[in-house]
């Protein structure tokens, strides 16, 4: 959990932590980005992309949501750090580009 934060840290200067309905959340310029969270039937971790809706990503997962997308992490592997980061680049140039407003 914690590489992953760092992770997602280390994507921008202008994303900032905080913690929202008991989850580690990260905002980009004060809107928020991502969550970071445990499944509760497989405690396998989690990220939460927000806007899920506007990522095309064969890894991220709508469910039954209709806005966020999740990408699920396999804790008995290495973190898949290059597909980890280009979903959230994907999502910050979302903001960086006006697509989203900050």
């Amino acid at each position: 959990m914690l590489a992953i934060r760092s992770l997602v840290l280390a994507q921008s200067r202008h994303i900032t932590e905080t913690v929202k309905y008991g989850m580690p959340c990260f905002c980009y310029r004060k809107k928020v980005f991502c969550y970071l969270w445990t499944d509760k039937k497989t405690q396998e971790p989690y990220l939460l992309m927000v806007e899920g809706k506007h990522l095309d990503h064969p890894q991220l997962e709508a469910g039954t949501r209709s806005r966020m997308k999740i990408f699920k992490i396999d804790p008995h592997k290495d973190l898949p750090m290059i597909t980890i980061d280009h979903i959230l680049q994907q999502a910050l140039n979302l903001y960086k580009s006006g697509v989203l407003k900050t």
